[in-house]
Formats: C-alpha cells, structure tokens, sequence
C-alpha cells in the first residue's frame, strides 16, 4: 500500500476523521508566505516526522545539493543506516547533525535488515542513505523496502540528487524515454552479453562504469550498438565537473589512448536510430558476403553494428545460412 506522508495520522488523532489535500500542513511549508527567509539549520515543515523508514537522497558530490527536507529528516530520525559510516559522518558533522549510524551494505545487509526491520516495528524512524545520491539505485536497500512493504511498515522518501538523471539531462541525448542498467559486467564476455539484450530498447541508456574499465567498455558498447551519439559525465556536481559527447567509437578511441580518468563515471547513450530493417534477402545476402570472410560470430558482430538488429536473430539467422550451404 502507498504509505501518505506528512502528518496524516495526527489530523485524524486531532480530528477523529481522515486529512482532506487541502486541510494538510504537509503541503505547506514556511516559505508559503510572501517574502519569507528560511534558516537551513532550523527549517522544518510544520508537523513532526513520522515514524518508519525514511529513504533520503544525499548530494553526489557538491554538499550544497541536499535538500532542506532532507536534512530536516536527517535530524529527526532516531538512527541513520549508511553504506560507509565514514562518508555518511562527513556530511553530517558538515551539517551539524550528530545521529548514531549503523552500517547497512551489501557484505552485512543480510544480518542488518532483520534488526532494521525489528526497530520500525516498534516505531521508531530509521533513514536510509547511500554514500551519494538516491538509495536503492545500484545498493542492496530495496530488500529492506521490499520487506518494510510487505509488513505494512511506513515507507517514504525525501528525494534529491541522482547521477543517472543529471548525466541524462547534460548529455543533449533524449530523455524522455530511457533505461538505466547499473553497472556494466566487468568481465567483456558478460559485458558484450548483457549489451546484447539492450540493442533493440527504443530509449536512451544509461550505465554507470568503473574509470579503469571505461575504455574496454566503450569499445564494446560501440561493437555491440553501432557508432551511437553518447555522453561520458564525469565527477558530476563537483569542481571538476566533465562532460564529454561524441560517437561511441570516438569516445572509445579517446578513453583508449588518454589515461584512465579519475572520479565517478556515467555513461549516457543514444536510442536506436529509427533506419528500417534490411529485407530478408538483403539480409541473406550480406551474411553470406561476410560469412565468406569472417567466423560465424565476427560476421554476427559486423552486421548487428551496421543494422542495428538483435546478435541473438543473426546468430540464427546466421547458422541457418552456414548449414544450408554445408548441405549443397
């Protein structure tokens, strides 16, 4: 069920019935007013938070991007579940705000979850961020949503920076249709596996990449998708902010001869372009010039580049000739 947020339960305890839109002090805050001035250090909206798990975007690297509610939540909550206490104090002690913080990451989020979900059954409120930017997006944390949700637990967000919607909007690529795949396989044969299967999405698609695989990376991604436009965003938010747009394959080339880039890494390309199919027999045809000089799979990789289609049809498509001249 989608939990309400703001202070619906204490206007039902006030009034004995259910909070109208128009009636809820969560709609408003102190900068409703005409001229009003705002303290980062005392703002709050004008109703107490509520107990459960308060899902909080932190900023991806300039500090100046966290939210005024999101600090309000921040001081509010009993205790703070983090992927690295370290990073999570630093932004904290920046702001002033002194919580216990309790590890919640990938190596211990089997052991933490159940004590996490122990203390928002007894009510109290528990935030969840994540080193930088929106939790859940590439953590282990939508398990413990997942599992809050399915007790009936309170559940809300306090949303703010994201590094996948940041890198989309710099890049002058499409944005409104797009698909974000996490991180790409560090190893190339799952890499070229998993780009594989995002060949045909009619939409923009965003990676996040580690700097010393982005080279290898980029040289898949322009085998695997054709010479689509793309964006590389790096440090994103910060002093040293960089965006770089050109052709995979020239980014490839780029990022193959400069050395390895320093900082977080986004990768934003394209759409397929909208060229229409090769006929059938244009088809057969131009598997049987490349199949003449090149292995099965080569042939494959050569023409999903040039036509935008699926390996996994032109694999078949592929053997199908192979066997078929085999038999003559």
């Amino acid at each position: 069920m989608r939990q309400k947020s703001g202070d619906t339960g204490a206007a039902r305890a006030a009034s004995g019935k259910g909070a109208t839109a128009a009636r809820d002090p969560n709609r408003r805050s102190r900068l409703s007013k005409p001229g009003a001035t705002v303290d980062a250090a005392t703002w709050s909206p004008r109703h107490p938070l509520e107990p459960g798990l308060h899902l909080v975007a932190t900023p991806i690297g300039n500090l100046g991007d966290i939210t005024l509610r999101a600090l309000w939540v921040l001081r509010g909550v009993d205790r703070i579940l983090c992927e690295d206490t370290r990073v999570t104090r630093r932004l904290l002690t920046h702001y002033g705000i002194d919580k216990p913080l309790d590890p919640y990451h990938d190596h211990n989020a089997e052991r933490a979850r159940p004590l996490a979900l122990a203390a928002l059954r007894r009510g109290e409120r528990l935030a969840l961020v994540s080193d930088a930017g929106t939790p859940l997006v590439s953590d282990p944390g939508y398990k413990l949503v997942r599992a809050a949700l399915a007790e009936g637990l309170p559940v809300t967000a306090s949303p703010g920076a994201s590094a996948v919607v940041a890198a989309l909007i710099l890049s002058g690529l499409p944005a409104d249709a797009f698909l974000f795949a996490g991180f790409l396989p560090p190893r190339a044969a799952a890499r070229r596996t998993a780009l594989d299967k995002w060949r045909e999405v009619p939409a923009t698609l965003v990676f996040f990449e580690a700097p010393s695989r982005l080279a290898a990376a980029l040289a898949d991604l322009a085998q695997a998708l054709g010479d689509r436009p793309a964006a590389i965003g790096r440090e994103l938010t910060k002093r040293h902010e960089e965006m770089r747009r050109d052709g995979l394959a020239a980014l490839a080339a780029h990022y193959r001869e400069a050395p390895a880039p320093r900082g977080e890494i986004v990768i934003v390309v394209g759409p397929p372009s909208a060229a229409a199919a090769p006929e059938a027999g244009d088809l057969d045809a131009r598997l049987d010039r490349l199949l003449a000089g090149h292995s099965l799979r080569d042939a494959v990789a050569v023409l999903a580049a040039e036509t935008g289609l699926g390996r996994t049809l032109l694999y078949a498509r592929a053997l199908a000739r192979q066997r078929a001249a085999a038999a003559q």
